[in-house]
């Protein structure tokens, strides 16, 4: 056991992921500390580990501008009585878990009272609106991230920060078993294997999940032998994923649809598609190759190329700085150049090798014990001292 000064740390989480994240930082804290009291919202892993939540986790979960507009009221409300409550606790410590159009204006009040505030969970800032991190700075005394680059952006705008590593590499293991998860899910040994992500919201499957099938059908005509694996993110998805289907007969010998089990996918796999996002830090931190492919409305695209100012879509091309993993974005891809960018894939082992061990090294480098290094900062901030050094060298230099 660590100090054993008694430590007060308002925690406020607004989504399940920021649960599990408030969890496990909340027993890396316990460990440092003998005598810690947590308050503020949180859901039933971080009420487990000893948080008094006042309001229910899902008082924060409104997605959409509609949803947002109509609740906002209410979320005013919320945040007026969580500073309230705030004030009169007292903490050494008040820390926001993501859910940052929140969070960040609850950090601001505070912060302007005389509270010590912290972030977990950047957003997006480095990739739009990249204004925002002025009103970052006046709101954090620290923001904790993720990522390297995410790290290196808030150090050029002088924000102060620790990358503490990512979760997800602590969790997903450096050394992944390929035959033992194709065992696990029936597939033949020696067959190549293609795992298929369309995404896990509707929208990815209407504007997805044709083209992953129509491709998967031309690489099977090639292929007779290729096994297509698509898991289901949801019984819903699964219900979508199944009405496609039926247009393809062709694939019913090649395609084997599951109930989740997307990591046991990804590494029994040989190559990967999937719709950009959080997916293709998992199939990098499963060692896959894979291709990143997204398409969305029409409008959303023009405002979008407007609006991002990263050179890449994709989490691993932005870690490494550089395109390890194709990305064909919205008319660029179609089910032909799919097809044919995935064809070049399968048909090169030593290319898919030499990548394995390139994400290899970059999932080490992820591999910090986020929740110990977060307590770490946490502590640091508490009582005044600096941040730890706990950035990584770039990733990209890791070859």
């Amino acid at each position: 056991m660590g100090d054993t000064r008694g430590l007060k740390i308002y925690l406020v989480a607004g989504e399940l992921s920021g649960d599990i994240l408030g969890a496990g930082l909340m027993r890396a804290l316990k460990a440092r500390f003998s005598n810690v009291e947590f308050r503020g919202i949180g859901g039933p892993r971080m009420i487990a580990e000893g948080m008094v939540s006042r309001y229910p986790l899902e008082t924060l979960s409104v997605m959409g501008l509609v949803e947002v507009i109509k609740h906002l009221p209410g979320l005013i409300r919320v945040r007026r009585d969580l500073k309230r409550d705030a004030l009169a606790w007292r903490p050494d410590i008040m820390l926001g878990i993501d859910a940052p159009d929140f969070n960040l204006g609850l950090e601001r009040q505070l912060r302007e009272s005389g509270i010590t505030t912290a972030h977990y969970v950047s957003p997006s800032v480095w990739a739009w609106r990249q204004r925002r991190v002025n009103g970052i700075a006046r709101s954090v005394d620290a923001m904790l991230t993720f990522l390297p680059f995410e790290a290196e952006f808030y150090r050029r705008h002088q924000v102060p920060v620790a990358f503490v590593g990512h979760p997800l590499a602590d969790e997903l293991p450096l050394v992944n078993d390929r035959e033992a998860a194709r065992k696990a899910l029936g597939l033949p040994p020696d067959s190549p294997v293609l795992a298929v992500l369309p995404g896990s919201r509707a929208n990815e499957i209407r504007f997805l999940g044709a083209t992953f099938l129509d491709a998967a059908e031309r690489l099977c005509r090639r292929r007779p032998e290729l096994q297509v694996v698509i898991p289901a993110a949801t019984p819903k998805r699964r219900q979508e994923l199944e009405t496609l289907l039926a247009d393809y007969p062709s694939l019913v010998g090649n395609v084997i649809l599951l109930d989740g089990r997307s990591r046991e996918a990804m590494v029994a796999s040989d190559s990967v598609l999937l719709a950009s996002g959080t997916a293709a830090l998992e199939a990098m931190l499963c060692h896959r190759a894979m291709l990143v492919a997204y398409k969305m409305a029409p409008a959303t695209h023009w405002l979008a190329k407007r609006l991002v100012k990263t050179e890449w879509i994709s989490l691993p091309n932005l870690i490494a700085r550089e395109s390890l993993v194709p990305e064909l974005i919205q008319e660029a891809a179609s089910a032909t150049a799919i097809a044919e960018r995935l064809e070049v894939i399968l048909a090169d082992r030593d290319g898919r090798q030499a990548l394995e061990e390139r994400f290899a090294l970059m999932h080490e480098t992820l591999q910090r014990g986020a929740s110990a290094r977060a307590a770490e900062a946490i502590e640091a901030l508490v009582k005044g001292r600096g941040l730890p050094q706990s950035v990584a060298p770039e990733v990209a230099d890791a070859d």
